[in-house]
């Protein structure tokens, strides 16, 4: 037995039931549409690696430009080295008409304060009159007629 040879040329025949080889067809055909889909969704999976990659690079790149952005603005702001804002002009205008405001009536109250002082004085000399007796307050009003007609005398040219 150790005679027996097997040759095999493209004359060859080989005897096998066909559903042995459709089955045999059908196993490659779907070993190499297998492999064929596994190589094209590690392809797809390493694209999209690649593109989240570069978006997270250039994410980072615009965070730290902001970041930059935000130091120099939280550090110049306050020192008035970026300028104002419109809406800062405003306030600031609004603040300048508003002291004045405060000015005049403050002026306005110190006047009033001495006419109050002036209006306490007559109260208190109206409760004297009053507390008076009649006779003085008699003699009081005597007093302030003649002074009266002193007064109309003057104004008349006479002295």
């Amino acid at each position: 037995m150790a005679d027996e040879q097997i040759k095999v040329s493209d004359k060859s025949a080989i005897s096998m039931p066909i559903r042995n080889l459709v089955s045999i067809i059908i196993a490659i055909s779907l070993g190499s549409w297998a492999l064929f889909e596994m190589q094209s969704r590690l392809q797809r999976l390493e694209v999209f690696e690649q593109l989240i990659t570069k978006d997270l690079e250039q994410g980072l790149k615009e965070l730290k430009a902001d970041i930059d952005r935000n130091n120099q603005f939280r550090i110049k702001f306050p020192r008035g080295e970026l300028g104002v804002t419109s809406s800062d002009q405003e306030q600031f205008l609004l603040i300048e008409s508003i002291s004045s405001s405060v000015e005049k009536v403050q002026s306005r109250l110190e006047v009033n304060r001495s006419n109050m002082v002036n209006i306490e004085r007559l109260q208190e000399d109206l409760k004297t009159l009053r507390s008076d007796t009649k006779e003085e307050a008699k003699s009081l009003r005597l007093d302030i007629e003649k002074l009266k007609d002193k007064q109309r005398g003057m104004s008349n040219g006479k002295p």
